[in-house]
């Protein structure tokens, strides 16, 4: 049997001559060093393979062995509270091994096979057992139940079975016995292929939101439970904070966080901040719930571009187990850039801007496996994806924003003046929409009642007009417009400062229900109303602006805290009490 060796290098791209050893897409070790690459091009005189890790040092002539597979994921308890890089290699047991620096070719298993966890079997011998069906449980942290799953492919019946008690990873769980007598030994872990979506029974019409705490989201744009959004906006926009908020507030029950390509200084931030922060549902640290990958900019480029499939692959485990998940992708635009590069090296031909030609197709990949899924055992689970754009210059109109918004339903265009305002989140609330709105109505109804829905329609309308006014007033000044005009620029400033601008670092700011959120919309609303009859009258706008109204509503989302929401009524008190003192001329 004669050995495949390296036969040109080029970059984290290496090819092998004259052999027919390996297929398509299938895992690889090259080198010395056995570094980890999969096949992406075979041909009958050159097989080309995509190296994971840096190539430095690596010779022509060097071996290059199959493993036979393709390129996986372990799926098993130990994934959350862990970070990862963007092949699923745990940074913590590298550290160990190699130092602050990943050696080439540090090969430690993606999950902790020795550790001992504490199962509890839900079948017995003699039932029938299906793909995705649930066998077993352990606490995987002090909030997450994990939930061992059937193989997909694997069925039949139950024939021998463990005793409730602790195993470790690759202890045989159970045997099943399928129809024609084959036998299945089931592990406590999965193996998965990271670039094929994993099954599930059918995709569900999602009509509930994600409920994140953000107030231009939840109410202006909103996302369903296993939708997609992109946040694109240019460096310093607050796509990261942005992100940050999400991931920290959203009601998801897992998160997945993917820091695709991003600074080191920026991963070590999310790090930090998730340890500190205390998880508002179980007052455990939010890490219990958390996953994240960290390829920063400084690791091999093409484990950037796998880091995306780690992802999502992580997140459609924890959907089978029927759990919602969120997935941050920041950002997919240094994913696209993984993909340029790789097809620059491969010499592949070139389209718009240099990205490659199935760079949309690759795209829709991505965000088409976000979705409110029936799993194969007949949970209902989701996976919402929020992937960050960043565009070069600010342009919205290259190819990644534009393709990312032929495959999303939700797009949160920041701004980068609001960024340099002071104003976050900065989502511009002229250029962003949501396609959801439609779809969530209905519970929007159910849970807070029509009020909810003509507020935002009221509050869409106020900007809407504010826009068009600040044409005018660009031109020729505020002075000359009519009073009812000013009142439209002093309600929305009240709606711009007062509702959408939002303080991740005030305690009652930083996450706010949708209750507060009505309540502040119907506070803002009713000044807007009264203070429009009171114009009507021919009473001058100035008149109301002095009784200070418009400043405090403006600061009642830092005055009335999220569990004191009576509060609102003594604003409405107040607004009837001033402006009929207006009316009555004693102001």
């Amino acid at each position: 049997m004669r050995n495949d060796i390296v036969f040109g290098i080029n970059g984290p791209v290496v090819t092998v001559r004259d052999t027919k050893s390996f297929s398509m897409m299938e895992m690889v070790f090259v080198g010395e060093k056995r570094l980890i690459g999969e096949v992406i091009h075979v041909e009958d005189e050159i097989t080309t393979i995509q190296c994971y890790e840096e190539t430095t040092g690596l010779k022509p002539g060097e071996p290059v062995e199959g493993t036979g597979s393709l390129m996986t994921a372990m799926l098993g308890p130990g994934i959350l509270d862990n970070i990862f890089d963007g092949i699923e290699r745990p940074l913590k047991e590298l550290e160990k091994t190699s130092g602050a620096f990943i050696a080439k070719g540090s090969h430690v298993s993606s999950l902790d096979e020795e550790k001992m966890w504490d199962i509890i079997f839900k079948v017995q011998i003699g039932d029938t057992l299906e793909s995705g069906n649930i066998f077993a449980v352990c606490p995987e942290t002090a909030i997450i139940e994990h939930r061992f799953l059937v193989p997909y492919g694997v069925s039949g019946k139950v024939v021998s079975i463990k005793e409730n008690g602790k195993y470790c990873l690759k202890d045989i769980a159970l045997v099943l016995e399928a129809e024609d007598g084959t036998q299945h030994e089931i592990k406590f872990y999965q193996q998965w292929p990271i670039r094929t979506p994993r099954p599930v029974q059918k995709k569900l019409e999602s009509r509930v939101p994600l409920i994140t705490g953000q107030r231009v989201i939840d109410t202006l744009f909103p996302i369903a439970k296993g939708g997609a959004a992109a946040i694109p906006g240019g460096f310093g926009a607050g796509k990261t904070m942005t992100q940050h908020q999400l991931a920290k507030w959203c009601d998801a029950d897992i998160i997945i966080y993917v820091g695709c390509g991003e600074r080191g200084n920026e991963m070590s931030q999310v790090l930090e901040e998730f340890a500190a922060l205390i998880d508002p549902k179980s007052g455990r640290p939010m890490t219990d719930r958390t996953v994240l990958i960290a390829n920063t900019s400084n690791m091999p480029v093409a484990a950037r571009e796998a880091s995306i499939y780690t992802g999502i692959t992580l997140a459609e485990y924890y959907r089978d187990m029927g759990y919602h998940v969120a997935v941050m992708a920041d950002s997919t635009s240094r994913w696209a850039e993984a993909l340029r590069e790789i097809s620059g090296r491969l010499e592949e031909m070139p389209a718009e801007e240099g990205f490659p030609a199935y760079l949309p197709s690759r795209l829709a990949e991505f965000y088409e496996r976000a979705g409110l899924a029936e799993t194969l055992g007949g949970q209902e689970g989701s996976i919402s994806i929020i992937g960050a754009v960043s565009p070069a210059g600010n342009d919205f109109s290259e190819p990644v924003t534009q393709n990312t918004k032929r495959f999303t339903r939700c797009f949160w265009a920041l701004d980068k003046s609001l960024a340099y305002a002071r104003h976050y989140p900065a989502i511009n609330w002229t250029d962003s929409y949501s396609e959801y709105q439609q779809d969530l109505q209905p519970w929007y109804a159910a849970h807070l009642g029509m009020d909810f829905l003509r507020y935002r329609q009221r509050m869409a309308a106020v900007l809407q007009e504010e826009n068009k006014l600040m044409e005018i007033v660009r031109l020729i000044g505020a002075d000359v417009l009519p009073d009812d005009q000013k009142l439209v620029l002093e309600t929305a400033k009240a709606i711009r400062v007062g509702f959408l601008q939002q303080n991740a670092f005030h305690q009652e700011d930083s996450y706010v229900s949708l209750e507060k959120q009505m309540k502040m919309m119907q506070v803002i609303l009713y000044l807007d109303h009264k203070a429009k009859q009171i114009v009507e009258r021919g009473i001058p706008i100035s008149a109301v602006t002095e009784t200070g109204l418009f400043e405090k509503v403006v600061k009642m989302k830092y005055d009335i805290p999220n569990n004191r929401l009576e509060m609102f009524d003594s604003y409405i008190k107040e607004i009837d009490e001033k402006l009929e003192a207006i009316q009555g001329g004693t102001v």
